[in-house]
């Protein structure tokens, strides 16, 4: 018998404005916030009010869509256009390591390019953010469908970061497997490392995996090893916010070490990922830009610093995992393994 999952749809398109889930706030407060500006949209995507490379390209999607409702000058294509294209790298100055951002702010401004008039441009930008949302759904299902299939009845999964429903438009990446089996009666435990600094697993994962009444187990990332061992982990599986042409993979910072202990372990390691996180014009990971952001992420908690004051803080968001530790990259087209810079160029 298979039963649709609750999911929250964090990202939403309501003709005037973008409604978004505010994920700072979770767990304790369920909020949902109305972007009115493309201001308003670039400080949502930098300060993580929405996070999830898919959830993300999606937000800038809408804010571009958004910006271009309101521009009043239906006269002056040739204006409309470079603004366009302002707005544009605008946008992709919030977040400079998920590929998706830039990806859906192109796709729209291709898609501009058939436009003969303002007017026609404006409805043609909505017209492909919301086909760019839709699609995100469908992928992310086919994503769940594939995956699913590499887990039995009991086995216990460990993920990292949040890589869920509410990082995409429905179900997520990494996640999506557990809603999928979910839907058909197979019972999974998942553990979920907290996540520092920012504890996206703890706030995030967690949260919308007892949403949808998952079993599921929160641990310290410091505790991953000992969980293997003791809790007889048959996987690991994470998504990425951008993979380099020969499987190279960016995710959260942490997914590294997780990687190498699966090999450690003899374990498989997942990365569960749309073709729209793979960026071929990158040959391998040591080209992906990684994003450091302020010590106060680091050095404090809920507004509390825990740190030694002044202490020199690094603080990267991602690091870069060799496609050698990878067992398998999970897309909506299948399943991948083995060659993979020849397999993922065939598909994309």
């Amino acid at each position: 018998m298979t039963t649709e999952t609750t999911t929250i749809r964090s990202v939403q398109w309501k003709d005037d404005h973008i409604l978004l889930l505010d994920q700072q706030k979770l767990p304790h407060v369920t909020e949902f916030i109305k972007l009115t500006t493309i201001e308003h949209v670039w400080e949502s995507i930098h300060t993580l009010k929405v996070r999830g490379a898919p959830a993300i390209g999606i937000t800038a999607a809408f804010g571009l869509a958004l910006w271009a409702q309101s521009f009043q000058e239906k006269e002056n294509y040739l204006g409309f256009y470079y603004e366009l294209e302002k707005k544009r790298k605008y946008l992709e100055s919030s977040r400079p390591t998920a590929v998706n951002l830039a990806w859906a702010l192109t796709r729209l401004f291709n898609r501009f390019a058939q436009a003969a008039t303002v007017e026609e441009g404006q409805s043609l930008l909505l017209e492909e953010a919301l086909i760019i949302a839709n699609e995100d759904e469908e992928v992310c299902r086919s994503i769940g469908e594939y995956a699913a299939e590499l887990f039995n009845e009991g086995d216990a999964v460990l993920t990292h970061c949040n890589a869920g429903g509410i990082a995409t438009a429905r179900y997520g990446t990494a996640l999506a497997p557990f809603y999928i089996a979910k839907e058909k009666g197979i019972e999974l435990k998942v553990y979920a490392t907290e996540t520092r600094p920012v504890l996206q697993g703890a706030r995030l994962t967690v949260w919308e995996l007892m949403q949808a009444g998952i079993d599921v187990t929160l641990i310290t990332d410091n505790m991953a090893a000992h969980t293997i061992a003791e809790k007889n982990i048959s996987a690991i599986i994470v998504g990425a916010d951008r993979i380099a042409a020969n499987g190279d993979t960016a995710n959260k910072i942490g997914t590294l070490g997780l990687a190498i202990l699966a090999k450690a372990f003899n374990i498989p390691f997942y990365v569960a990922s749309p073709l729209s996180t793979i960026d071929l014009a990158i040959e391998t990971g040591a080209e992906i830009p990684i994003e450091e952001r302020t010590p106060e992420e680091v050095t404090h908690l809920n507004g509390v610093e825990v740190a030694a004051k002044g202490v020199k803080v690094f603080n990267p968001a991602f690091d870069v995992t060799p496609n050698e530790y990878i067992t398998a990259i999970i897309t909506e087209k299948g399943i991948l393994k083995g060659n993979y810079k020849e397999q993922l160029s065939s598909l994309i």
